[in-house]
C-alpha cells in the first residue's frame, strides 16, 4: 500500500492554512464501529472538496440507528475502514489540523478505527468547534444545532455530510471574524513530561 504524508503544510494559526473538518457516525459504543465518515477540506475560507464514505463496521450490531438512520443492511456491502483508509489518508494529507464538533469523540473513533485496521492514526492536531463556539461567541449550549442556528448555517443534524460541512463553516466563520482558533485539543496533556 502506498503511504501518503500526513505532515502539516502550514501552522494552524495561519488563517489561510488548509484544514479538514470531519464527522463520524458509529454503529455501537466501540470506537472502531464507524459506519459513516464525512470529510470537508477547506483552504482559507473556501470549501475545496468533500468526501462521504459509508463504512461496514466490524459488527452487525447497531445501537445508534435511532440517531443517524444508518442500519447494518445499508452498509453491509460497503468497504471496511481499512479498505477506505488510502482515500482518507490522501484527503487529510497536508491539512494543518482536523476539526470536529466534540472533537474528542471523532479523534477517538479515528484512532479506534485506525487501530483495528492496523494503520497508524494520523498525528494531526485537532480543533474542537464546541470549544471554539464557546470561546469565540460565548455560546452555551454549544451543541451543533445551537451553534448553527446562531451562525445561520444550514444543518441536517446527524447526516455526516451536513455535520462535517457545518463544522467546517464554524471554523470559516471564526476565521472571517478574526477569532483565535485556540489551542489544539489536548494541548495541555501533550506538554506534560
Amino acid at each position: 500500500m502506498r503511504r501518503y504524508s500526513t505532515t502539516t503544510s502550514a501552522p494552524a494559526t495561519d488563517p489561510a492554512a488548509p484544514f479538514v473538518a470531519l464527522d463520524f457516525e458509529t454503529a455501537d459504543r466501540g470506537s472502531d464501529s464507524a459506519c459513516a465518515l464525512a470529510l470537508v477540506r477547506v483552504a482559507g475560507v473556501r470549501i475545496t472538496d468533500r468526501l462521504l464514505l459509508m463504512i461496514r463496521p466490524p459488527r452487525a450490531r447497531f445501537e445508534f440507528t435511532w440517531v443517524h438512520g444508518i442500519t447494518w443492511a445499508s452498509v453491509r456491502g460497503e468497504p471496511t475502514f481499512a479498505e477506505h483508509w488510502p482515500a482518507i489518508e490522501r484527503f487529510i494529507a497536508g491539512a494543518s489540523f482536523l476539526a470536529a464538533h466534540n472533537a474528542s469523540f471523532d479523534r477517538a473513533v479515528l484512532a479506534g478505527c485506525c487501530g483495528a485496521a492496523g494503520v497508524p492514526a494520523p498525528d494531526h492536531d485537532y480543533r474542537c468547534t464546541v470549544q471554539l463556539a464557546r470561546r469565540a461567541w460565548g455560546l452555551r449550549p454549544a451543541n451543533l444545532p445551537a451553534v448553527c442556528a446562531h451562525l445561520g448555517i444550514p444543518l441536517g443534524h446527524h447526516d455526516p455530510a451536513s455535520d462535517a460541512e457545518a463544522c467546517a463553516r464554524i471554523v470559516i466563520a471564526a476565521r472571517e471574524h478574526g477569532h483565535d482558533l485556540g489551542p489544539p485539543l489536548g494541548a495541555r496533556e501533550r506538554r506534560r513530561p
